[in-house]
Order: C-alpha cells, then sequence, then structure tokens
C-alpha cells in the first residue's frame, strides 16, 4: 500500500548516477529508485536502446517503461569533452555511479575507478559487464543470451535430447543487476563506517553460474555433469509439471512427507512400498517412471479437480499459467502486484511494481520512466548551469532536452 507522506524510504538521500542501458544496469538503480535514491539516468544522443526496441513509438516503448521508472533521465554526449565535465560534476555530487559500458571504454573517456577515485574517493563506482573487468574473456561485449550459453544455464534447461533453449527471461542480465544492487547496498554500509568508496565488478558470466547451486554441488560431489530435467527438479522427486487430461499443474513433493501425501491423495499407498521409491535419492533415480506412475492416474481427470483435491491434503501444486493469467490472479491482484503509472506522453502505463513489501520503509513507483532528455535542463541548473549555457550546448548537440526545454 502506498505510504504516508510522513515515512521516509529507506534509501532516502541516497544519491545514484545512472549511466547504464538496456536490461542488467537500468535494472539493478530502478530498484534502488523504487527504494527511495535519487537516480539520474544519463543517456548517450539516440537515448538507451530500449526505447526503440519492438513495441516502440518514437523514442517511447513499453521495455523502457519497464524497467526505468523513479529516475529523472538526462542526454549527454560524452564524446565530447564539455559532456564529460558535465558527468563528473554528476558524479562529484553521488554517492553510487553505476555503468554497464564494455570494460575499457570509460576510462578511455577518462571516466573509469582509477580515476574518478583520485577525485571522489568516497564514490561507490559499480561496474557491469558481460564477462568482468580481469580475465581474457573481459574485453568482449556482454549479452544475456551468450552469458546463459556460457555459464552453463543452458546445457541444463529444457529436455533431453531436445535442441538447448535458454530460460524464458533473461536471468543473466537480471541476476547480474541484483548482485550488483547487493554489493552497492554492502560498499554503503561500509562507507557509512568508513568513509571509503571503492569499485564494484559485476559480470553476466558469473551471475549465470552463481545460480548453479544444486548443480555445482551434483558435479563437484561426483554426481557427474547436470543434464537438463525438463521441469523436473534434480534433487527431489515427484517435483515437475504432471500431466492431467486438460493439460498440466505443478506438483512439489520435496520431503517424505509430502511424497507420503501425494501417494495416498492419488490412492497409490503401493507406491510407499516400492523400494525404487524408498528414499529421496530412489525418487530421483526413478523420476520418469515414477511421473508415468502418477501420471496414469491424474490424466484421468482435470486440472481444476486435481488443485482442488491435492491442496485440501497438503500437497503442494499450482495450475500452470500465462502472463494474462497471472495478471488477474486475485492474490497477484490483492498484493498489488501491478502498478498503473501517469506518463507524460504514453497516459496511463501498466508495470509490475516492487516485488518486497518492507512494512517501515516501503518500495514505492514516485515517477514514470523519463522521456527522451526530459530532465536535462532541470538537472544543469542544479549543477550551476545557466539558461543561455544551456541552450549553447543544446544547440552543439553537446546535450538533449525535453520537449519542455528551459
Amino acid at each position: 500500500m502506498p505510504r504516508s507522506g510522513l515515512v521516509k524510504q529507506a534509501l532516502a538521500g541516497l544519491r545514484v548516477l545512472d549511466a547504464t542501458q538496456v536490461m542488467a544496469g537500468p535494472f539493478c538503480t530502478m530498484l534502488l529508485g523504487d527504494l527511495g535514491a535519487e537516480v539520474v539516468k544519463l543517456e548517450p544522443p539516440g537515448g538507451d536502446t530500449t526505447r526503440t526496441m519492438a513495441g516502440s513509438t518514437g523514442s517511447e516503448s513499453p521495455g523502457y517503461w519497464g524497467i526505468n521508472r523513479n529516475k529523472r533521465g538526462i542526454v549527454v554526449d560524452l564524446k565530447d569533452v564539455r559532456g564529460r565535465k558535465i558527468f563528473k560534476s554528476l558524479a562529484a555530487r553521488s554517492d553510487v555511479l553505476v555503468e554497464n559500458g564494455r570494460p575499457g571504454a570509460m576510462d578511455a573517456l577518462g571516466l573509469g575507478y582509477p580515476e574518478l577515485r583520485k577525485e571522489f574517493p568516497a564514490l561507490i563506482y559499480a561496474s557491469i559487464s558481460g564477462f568482468g573487468h580481469s580475465g581474457p574473456y573481459a574485453s568482449r561485449g556482454g549479452f544475456d543470451l551468450v552469458a546463459q550459453g556460457m555459464s552453463g544455464l543452458m546445457s541444463v534447461t529444457g529436455e533431453s535430447g531436445r535442441p538447448p533453449v535458454k530460460c524464458g527471461v533473461p536471468v543473466s542480465d537480471l541476476t547480474a543487476g541484483l548482485l550488483a544492487l547487493q554489493a552497492i547496498l554492502a560498499a554503503y554500509v561500509h562507507r557509512l563506517k568508513t568513509g571509503e568508496g571503492q569499485h564494484i565488478d559485476a559480470s553476466l558470466l558469473e551471475a549465470g553460474i552463481a545460480l548453479a547451486v544444486w548443480e555445482s554441488q551434483q558435479y563437484f560431489s561426483g554426481g557427474g555433469v547436470p543434464q537438463p530435467t525438463g521441469s523436473a527438479h534434480r534433487m527431489f522427486a515427484p517435483y515437475q509439471a504432471i500431466r492431467c487430461s486438460d493439460g498440466y499443474i505443478t506438483l512439489g513433493s520435496a520431503s517424505t512427507r509430502t511424497w507420503q501425501l501425494l501417494a495416498a491423495a492419488i490412492g497409490r499407498d503401493d507406491l510407499l512400498q516400492r523400494p525404487e521409491y524408498a528414499h529421496a535419492t530412489d525418487r530421483v533415480k526413478h523420476r520418469e517412471q515414477l511421473a508415468a506412475e502418477i501420471e496414469a492416474v491424474t490424466a484421468t481427470k482435470p486440472r481444476a479437480h486435481w488443485l482442488e483435491h491435492l491442496e485440501s491434503r497438503g500437497v503442494p501444486c499450482g495450475p500452470i499459467l500465462d502472463y494474462a493469467e497471472v495478471f488477474a490472479d486475485p492474490h497477484v491482484v490483492a498484493r498489488g502486484v501491478v502498478r498503473e503509472i501517469q506518463h507524460p506522453t504514453a497516459g496511463k502505463v501498466r508495470v509490475v511494481g516492487p516485488p518486497v513489501k518492507l512494512s517501515q520503509t516501503p518500495a514505492e513507483i514516485t515517477r514514470p520512466s523519463p522521456y527522451y532528455g526530459q530532465h536535462t535542463a532541470e538537472v544543469l541548473v542544479e549543477l550551476g548551469y545557466t539558461k543561455d549555457e544551456i541552450a549553447a550546448l543544446a544547440a552543439e548537440r553537446v546535450v538533449a532536452l525535453g520537449p519542455e526545454r528551459i
């Protein structure tokens, strides 16, 4: 629920300079903004590339709206010395700087961490890249699909014997943004104690690898190279999508107790006496055979029957929803997951809101994503530029102004 005007957000007063584009960086800075940080998003001439992705109208796109709320937006050409001066002025008043360029790009502009640290030792400088700022792949560009492939994620996604598939969402990008956020907050706590800033080096590759919690331990413990298991879990069974007469539901028996409840619920107590299903390791080893035993029963009746029947008997289960069904689900609606905000050019826009509820300092959406150059003049005035200076910079395309101008 919206907070009262008397309650401050957790990161109120934290200033963030966002020099990121596309997904990982903007997602990280959006979450900081949700928690109350003052985020200034600096875009290059032409804007963040997500402005012109599929579904865009002019310089606005639903993809851009989804990860750039709670930010003021400015457009500055960092290839121009005057643009770099503006950047340094913004860095001087910022607590956190986030960038996701290819390693070396900011250094070439004189805006990398080694250079800025000399002038701003308290600055927390977060870099998000494809492969990190060290190692033989450091100079490569970063893309979620490539990271999913190289991190092992694609090797365990999909069905055995089928062509490789990626996760349906850009999981390496999003996870890199979340891990960078975690590191930024840790670095901020450290700075509060010591006054010292630091550099944060996050990568899409390591974000993908970090998710291999079960898979890495299977490999390290001598269990072999993990293979794709479809919807099934590699450590628990039965824990997967199960066929009913009119489609599929998910079934999560992740413990001996829930396995016993399931067997009783489908009228197959005899399965509990079978040696091949006696222990968790046995059930995982024979998961395909076990799923077939269960589906021989569940395939006789529709999903609605089994969802009600299994849930009433304490068996973890759920429907498999598409996004239209997700956003219409009464529980999702009750939790306020989807928010409607008023955008100055697009009108009413629906977005997925902050996913975590804080009781004392709630995350909020206080402003929509900025349109191209919306706050350039406003921010430059705050930095001490006069209207004539701003107009001259705009005329020479060092900056771009929104329709409101100055």
